[in-house]
C-alpha cells in the first residue's frame, strides 16, 4: 500500500510529507527538519525576516534544535535548548511538564541554572518547528517566565490546524490536520 503524503511548499521549497495517524480520528503530516539542511537554512532565513530583534532563541529538544541552532547561526545570537531530561552537566535545573500532540506520554522540559542566568533579563524568541496544540509553546513560556526573561515573540516554521488562526505566533506556512481513514488505522 502506498503511503499517503501531503505536498508542502515553504520557503521556496517543496517537500512530500508522510501522513501519519496519531489516533482513530486525526492524522498529521510529519514535518522533520533533521537531516534536511537546505530546508532548515531556507526556512530559518525566511522566519528571521519576520521576527523582531532578540538576544537568545529558546527551543525544545529535540525537533526544535535544528531551527534553534540555525536561527542562532544566521543571526549571530545565542540559543538555549530546553532538555527532556536532566543531564550530568546541568546544575540546579528548573522544570515544567508538557504533553505534545506527537508524543504518547507526558514529558518534562528542563533548563539548567547556567541557561537561566544567560536568559535572565534578555529578549527571548521562542522557536519551534511546528506549533499545533500549543502545549510545547506553553511549557517554553513557563520556563521563560521562571528564567525572568522577556519573550518578545513565538515563532514556528509551520502552524498546524487551529494554530494557524492564532494571532500570537509568527509562522511561515499553515499545515492542515487530516482525518484518519480506515486504511491508515490498519
Amino acid at each position: 500500500m502506498k503511503k499517503k503524503t501531503f505536498t508542502l511548499n515553504v520557503a521556496g521549497l517543496t517537500r512530500e510529507l508522510s501522513i501519519c495517524p496519531i489516533n482513530d480520528e486525526i492524522s498529521i503530516a510529519a514535518f522533520v527538519m533533521f537531516s534536511d539542511v537546505e530546508l532548515t537554512e531556507k526556512c530559518t532565513a525566511e522566519l528571521l525576516k519576520k521576527v523582531p530583534d532578540f538576544d537568545i532563541v529558546l527551543t525544545a529538544e529535540s525537533k526544535g534544535i535544528p531551527l534553534g541552532y540555525e536561527m542562532a547561526r544566521q543571526s549571530g545570537k545565542q540559543y538555549v535548548v530546553a532538555r527532556k531530561s536532566v543531564k550530568l552537566y546541568m546544575t540546579d535545573p528548573i522544570s515544567v511538564e508538557v504533553r505534545s500532540i506527537t508524543t504518547d506520554y507526558q514529558q518534562t522540559l528542563y533548563l539548567s541554572a547556567e541557561d537561566i542566568v544567560r536568559m535572565k533579563g534578555k529578549r527571548v524568541l521562542i522557536a519551534d518547528d511546528v506549533i499545533s496544540t500549543g502545549e510545547s509553546l506553553n511549557a517554553l513560556m513557563k520556563l521563560a517566565e521562571k528564567a525572568e526573561c522577556e519573550v518578545i515573540a513565538k515563532a514556528a516554521v509551520l502552524a498546524e490546524g487551529d494554530a494557524a488562526y492564532r494571532n500570537d505566533i509568527i509562522f511561515l506556512q499553515e499545515l492542515p490536520i487530516f482525518k484518519t481513514d480506515d486504511k491508515e488505522k490498519a
